[in-house]
């Protein structure tokens, strides 16, 4: 049984290729029918486990091996390693739903070795309770990748894991189970054993990469970092990844490189609205790094678990994450087939801003909880998703994930599009909760003391890991002494990556839908004479370049200085100014009524345009940014604002300091056109970044 093995490895990876040591003992396990976890270092080959095991247990003749993962789409490059050993792999996500009905036909005729489902799945009661039964001759093998999101103390708990547990109590005792991370210290790993049963047989091994050699650099700002990227990233050979903690940082990392003729292309969550053209992108740019025709992906977690370049020759942070675990398996992506490939972290200030917010915001609140279960419990014809935005001022994604917990948690059910309340008891409980969060503030902390460390970069991950196997790995940049990249960049270099900065204009789209609940029950169209024109914002705030400017403007100086206004003024020219404006009005404050309307009226005496004073604040309602859904924002500016009888006919210029939910400008762009006016062009200094991590 072993050498057909071997004959697998070598069909998938090469004619020289050798189990690394605990492979085989793994595909041995799973061939007994026991259930294994995998603790092993990224790159140590874990696919090849679950493949070869899964296709040897298909010719004995065993149904097919279910696998369940949560980046499905960046397993592509490991499923084509399969289709060279025989194996018939399918997946079910929700980018292929056209797909679906076929892939289910295919099981029923025995024609797929492996099915791939995203844990999602397996909250979909049709899946569950259809699909899954009609499979012919049953599951052969469960495989639950990347295991550490089983548990709520790990760094990437997904509540949806959680269903993968009555998934494995329901199979018969002789289906093998093989669980499989690279990122679970002991704590992680001794629930994870709770939650799949004591009889897991667990083979660990040294998680330290001896291929890596990690370099911490301290840079004061975005702009010092866009200047070392510029200046090292052609020094490293080959192609590599590029983290960025947010979506638009990947954007504007990508945008600076390829200004200065580097291949740079960004990867995240959001690269088109389109499903189909998002895939497209997705694929057509993993492909790209595979092959070597771009220099760098700036991508954020979007690309993480699952993409295998066994040539990756770099992985450097643009910020610092928010936990060693993270780090580790990011890092990890690079070098698996190489001598040696670099691993540099960049951090600056806006570091630990970014990953507390993240924390704060990563687990649904008792407070949160009790409340959606008090209003499901009134309402005896339960509760639609809409109904509950409308009822409670929270937003959509912290109702989701509320929902989801207590759905999985048995707490409420789903009927249709309506949630009703279970005849389970529950009171909120927020110790557990507080010591996750704590967990997670911990975690960020190492991640500091980390940045300052002098021992070796790997010892203290692999430390950090409860890894047993711990040592130097007399590659770093502590462990050698030696800078493998300057710490020092150009003056000029800096200089220019600020004026880059300041020229990052970003859009504002119109809104075009009502909420639910304020026209119709559902979502309505706004109507076009109604909707705003697509207009700017000057920068993203707080951000280096003007949006610190913006910041400190606005709540330190409470004065939006002439330099604002030349900037802004140089924005117009080349955009909204070529759109014959007759006027220009601002949205008024009742806490600060000056504030933007001086800055409004010194902007039209640059223009060469009339300011107006046409908008009203009739009601002092509460700001808009502790607003936290479409509903109540909407609701709240609808209640605030008025416009004079007589307006110009002419296209106006509208104009605010910050666009957070766009509800704002939409209401007073409505009641601008209800009284007569042209087309209404939003302006604003800047649009809160909203934060957008995650993928």
């Amino acid at each position: 049984m072993q050498d057909q093995a071997l004959s697998l490895l070598r069909k998938m990876i090469g004619r020289d290729a050798k189990f690394h040591q605990g492979q085989w003992e793994a595909i041995e396990s799973v061939i007994r029918g026991n259930k294994t976890l995998l603790v092993q270092r990224t790159g140590w080959g874990k696919s090849v486990v679950y493949f070869i095991g899964a296709k040897l247990l298909r010719e004995r003749g065993f149904g097919p091996t279910i696998i369940i993962s949560p980046l499905l789409s960046l397993m592509r490059n490991q499923i084509e390693n399969a289709v060279k050993i025989g194996i018939s792999a399918e997946t079910i996500n929700s980018d292929n739903t056209d797909e679906w009905t076929e892939i289910e036909d295919k099981l029923k005729r025995k024609d797929v070795d492996i099915l791939l489902l995203s844990p999602e799945r397996l909250g979909n009661k049709d899946f569950t309770e259809r699909v899954l039964p009609s499979i012919e001759g049953g599951i052969g093998m469960l495989v639950v990748d990347e295991a550490h999101c089983i548990s709520d103390w790990g760094h990437d708990f997904r509540p949806d894991y959680r269903r993968i547990v009555r998934i494995i109590k329901q199979l018969p005792p002789n289906v093998p189970l093989i669980a499989t991370t690279a990122t679970a210290n002991q704590r992680v790993v001794n629930d994870i054993k709770a939650q799949l049963g004591d009889e897991l047989h667990i083979i660990r091994g040294p998680l330290t990469r001896e291929s890596l050699q990690l370099q911490v650099i301290k840079l004061a700002d975005q702009a010092e970092r866009l200047a070392w990227l510029y200046e090292n990233i052609n020094k490293i050979e080959g192609a590599g990844i590029i983290y960025c903690l947010t979506i638009s940082d990947c954007n504007k990392v990508a945008k600076w490189l390829r200004s200065k003729g580097i291949n740079a292309l960004e990867y995240h969550a959001e690269l088109s609205k389109d499903t189909k053209e998002k895939r497209r992108l997705r694929e057509e740019r993993e492909r790209k790094l595979l092959n070597n025709e771009v220099k760098a992906l700036v991508a954020t977690v979007a690309l993480g678990m699952g993409f295998d370049k066994p040539d990756l020759g770099f992985v450097i942070h643009y910020q610092r994450p928010g936990s060693i675990v993270r780090y580790y398996q990011e890092i990890g992506r690079a070098g698996r087939a190489l001598d040696k490939a670099y691993a540099i972290l960049l951090n600056g200030v806006e570091d630990d801003d970014i990953e507390e917010y993240f924390i704060q915001t990563a687990f649904p609140t008792p407070k949160e909880m009790n409340e959606i279960v008090n209003v499901i419990e009134k309402a005896s014809l339960g509760m639609t998703k809409n109904k509950i935005l409308k009822e409670l001022n929270m937003s959509y994604g912290r109702v989701e994930k509320c929902l989801k917990t207590l759905e999985i948690e048995g707490i409420i059910y789903k009927e249709k599009s309506s949630y009703f309340r279970s005849p389970i008891s529950w009171l909120p409980d927020s110790t557990k909760s507080n010591a996750i969060t704590k967990l997670r503030l911990n975690e960020l902390e190492d991640m500091r003391k980390f940045i300052d460390t002098e021992e070796c970069y790997m010892r203290y991950i692999s430390t950090k890991l409860d890894d047993a196997h711990l040592k130097n790995c007399g590659k770093c940049h502590n462990c050698l002494g030696t800078q493998f990249f300057s710490e020092v960049v150009s003056r000029d270099n800096v200089l220019e990556a600020i004026q880059f900065l300041k020229g990052e204009y970003l859009d504002i789209e119109p809104r075009k839908q009502w909420p639910a609940g304020i026209k119709a029950e559902s979502a309505k169209k706004i109507a076009i004479e109604e909707q705003s024109l697509a207009g700017k914002a000057l920068c993203a705030y707080g951000d280096a370049g003007w949006g610190r400017v913006v910041a400190e403007d606005k709540y330190r100086n409470e004065y939006f200085t002439d330099e604002l206004v030349d900037a802004s003024l140089v924005l117009l020219k080349n955009t909204l100014l070529k759109e014959n404006l007759g006027w220009v009005t601002s949205v008024p404050s009742l806490r600060r009524p000056l504030l933007v309307k001086d800055f409004a009226m010194r902007l039209a005496e640059k223009i060469g345009l009339p300011y107006i004073d046409a908008i009203k604040k009739i009601e002092d309602t509460p700001y808009q940014k502790k607003m936290e859904n479409s509903y109540q924002q909407c609701s709240n500016a609808l209640h605030g604002f008025s416009v004079i009888e007589r307006v110009p006919e002419s296209p106006v210029l509208l104009v605010d300091d910050i666009i957070d939910s766009g509800w704002t400008l939409t209401v007073c762009g409505i009641l601008l056109k209800g009284k007569g006016s042209g087309h209404v062009y939003p302006f604003v200094l800047a649009k809160a970044s909203g934060l957008e991590g995650g993928e």
